[in-house]
């Protein structure tokens, strides 16, 4: 499966951003779907993840309550839909796909999107 990740740009502190992951290839519903991001300096980290169907959702406790990934299978598309959107946010965000179990641990993943960045101002 490929993936293309989109709608990353500079937003002003508590401003909101929808990323989408366009997928190709395969059908989405094959995979666990999760959002990561990495900002500069630091090691990827875990931001949201999605089951198959789309009824279970995971969030890191850092975006809890001001993310939402959903996903729509019958599209082939993944979201992340961010609002009150803070200083440290400020990252690249990659979409991935896993065909197993997905999780938290971004080295699960075998397929990834290119990345788009999010700059948040204060």
């Amino acid at each position: 499966v490929q993936l293309q990740a989109s709608g990353g740009g500079s937003v002003q502190a508590g401003g909101s951003l929808r990323l989408s992951c366009a997928a190709s290839g395969r059908t989405l519903s094959r995979y666990v779907m999760g959002w990561f991001r990495q900002a500069t300096g630091k090691e990827r980290e875990f931001v949201a993840a999605i089951s198959r169907d789309g009824g279970s959702t995971y969030y890191a406790d850092s975006v809890k309550d001001r993310f939402s990934v959903s996903r729509d299978n019958a599209k082939n598309t993944l979201d992340l839909q961010m609002n009150s959107l803070k200083a440290e946010d400020t990252a690249v965000y990659y979409c991935a796909a896993d065909p197993d179990r997905g999780g938290r641990n971004y080295r699960v993943y075998d397929y990834w999107g290119q990345g788009t960045l999010v700059t948040v101002s204060s």
